[in-house]
């Protein structure tokens, strides 16, 4: 593992966790159930604005839309000791049903889940903050 010296953590910039957003579908959703804190993975699309994803019934369709959530993707290279990390925190809404211009475009995008199941309903996160971090070499100052 890379000694601490030699790696720094930087905060990313708004386009840098926008465009890391748009290049996966893999993330994880953080909701409260009885009280307590639970991480579930989803594929998603991030269309510049909203992240949008489908599930069938269950604890994301019981426990995210009208609430606030957590939504994280990452990466990293254990061995190098290098990463980075996009966190969004936001509020869902379930838009299965929505007839606004706006649902109607987030419908049309092409979220396709892994996991067996019909996953009939929508669900967008609409962030209220966008943050993230990278862990990286250390540049070299100039001596």
């Amino acid at each position: 593992m890379a000694s601490e010296r030699a790696i720094q953590m930087t905060e990313l910039t708004v386009e840098e966790c926008h465009r890391l957003l748009s290049e996966h579908r893999v993330g994880r959703l953080g909701v409260v159930v009885a009280g307590r804190p639970v991480i579930l993975p989803v594929n998603y699309v991030f269309d510049g604005e909203r992240v949008v994803f489908r599930t069938d019934e269950g604890l994301k369709l019981r426990h995210a839309p009208l609430r606030p959530v957590a939504f994280e993707i990452d990466a990293f290279d254990e061995a190098a000791g290098t990463g980075w990390s996009v966190l969004v925190q936001g509020s869902t809404y379930e838009i299965t049903r929505a007839i606004d211009h706006r649902s109607e475009e987030l419908l049309r995008l092409p979220v396709t889940p892994f996991a067996p199941g019909e996953k009939a309903h929508w669900i967008q996160i609409v962030p209220h903050k966008i943050t993230g971090r990278r862990l990286a070499p250390r540049s070299e100052e100039p001596g």
